[in-house]
């Protein structure tokens, strides 16, 4: 990009030879590479108005950058996210392009992107935030609900995914840090309770604890109870739990509208005709899905705190069931148009208020029912609390 700078007649141009207000010292003097010293060159100022084109192009950046979303086409498939939010966002630079990543302003079909080498597929929704996403998680914000030799019970804070994609597999530990994994922080989550309650080897140093297994996942942004196993024949019983439904899991969540007691059966499938997941009229697609949900507390007609008690467990069986029967979780920013048209949240959510309040299996060893509860985050405390008050 070139840059034009004013004409030697401008009145803009002088050259400096001499520092104002010291005419009886020598001219500034600097060494070259060879070592020998030479008189500056006389320099150009630009003027105060004139706004060079690499201010233009910064100002033009950041219009363009609040809550823009993205979509990737067949055509850019393959491109990194620095190559293509350059494009998209044109005239960035590499350079902000890169720190707007880094700065944890980019999500990638909801989830943050810190890596702007990353290769986005066709069908990718890349969303520009204009205010930084938290920082990650650490193992600190890892609370450790029940612990054995074979299993492990935590709540996970909003904000981080259960486990890594499995295109992250094979990611060295600088790029994993950026932004851990809740079966990554688990292990330090472990080490330091063992700590505390005196869990030391011979040599004073703090417990190692192997890394767990993910038996079920919860939502990026759902915050609530999570059971891991400590070994593989713990991992196999619980794994199977899982897949027969014989778990318990209920959940809280904030939702649109006035609700009442219901019980919502459908077949859901990874694409319902938007790019989306979704429930199917045909009888032969899918997976089955069954919710019961039943009101805890109404907010005039605007909203209701529900319980849902999951009878499977499918990807975003909740969110999807909700928004489908025309009252969309509050937060939601993916399911949030019942019937075609978009719906109004006014909660102020900071993120879908969706919480594991329960959960409730057989341990793989002892054979006995174990259910643990978990008491509402604060944010969703704080929302609840804002609506009681209106």
């Amino acid at each position: 990009m070139s840059t034009s700078f004013p004409l030697a007649s401008s009145p803009h141009w002088r050259p400096i030879t001499q520092v104002p207000g010291t005419a009886d010292r020598p001219s500034s003097t600097r060494n070259n590479r060879g070592g020998c010293r030479r008189r500056s060159s006389p320099q150009r100022i630009k003027p105060r108005h004139v706004r060079s084109s690499t201010t233009r192009s910064r100002y033009a950046f950041v219009k363009q950058q609040p809550g823009t979303s993205h979509h990737v086409t067949a055509a850019e498939a393959g491109r990194t996210i620095a190559a293509f939010l350059r494009e998209r966002l044109a005239p960035a630079s590499w350079s902000r392009v890169q720190k707007l990543v880094r700065g944890r302003h980019v999500l990638v079909h909801g989830n943050l992107c810190t890596d702007a080498a990353r290769r986005l597929k066709e069908g990718d929704v890349v969303k520009v935030l204009d205010v930084a996403t938290a920082a990650p998680a650490r193992a600190d914000d890892v609370r450790i609900v029940h612990l054995d030799d074979d299993v492990v019970v935590v709540e996970k804070p909003t904000g981080v995914t259960t486990t890594r994609h499995h295109e992250e597999a094979g990611w060295p530990a600088r790029r994993r840090q950026l932004q851990p994994t809740l079966d990554e922080l688990v292990p330090e989550a472990i080490a330091r309770h063992l700590q505390s309650r005196g869990g030391r080897t011979p040599h004073g140093t703090r417990p190692r604890t192997p890394p767990v297994k993910a038996v079920h996942r919860i939502d990026r942004e759902t915050s609530g109870l999570v059971v891991f196993a400590r070994n593989v024949p713990a991992s196999r019983i619980l794994a199977e739990q899982f897949r027969v439904h014989t778990t318990h899991r209920r959940y809280v969540s904030l939702v649109m509208g006035r609700v009442g007691a219901r019980t919502i059966r459908s077949r859901l499938v990874r694409d319902r005709g938007d790019g989306r997941r979704g429930s199917t009229s045909d009888a032969e697609e899918g997976k089955e899905a069954v919710t019961h949900v039943s009101p805890l507390e109404h907010f005039g007609d605007a909203y209701t705190l529900v319980e849902c008690r999951l009878e499977t467990g499918r990807t975003h069986q909740i969110r999807i069931h909700m928004a489908e029967c025309g009252h969309p979780v509050c937060g939601e920013r993916v399911y949030r148009a019942p019937r075609g048209r978009a719906a109004a949240d006014e909660s102020r959510a900071p993120r879908i208020m969706l919480h594991a309040a329960e959960l409730g299996f057989v341990h793989p060893v002892s054979g006995a029912e174990l259910r643990f509860t978990s008491p509402l985050p604060a944010d969703m405390r704080r929302v609840l609390a804002a609506l009681r008050a209106e």
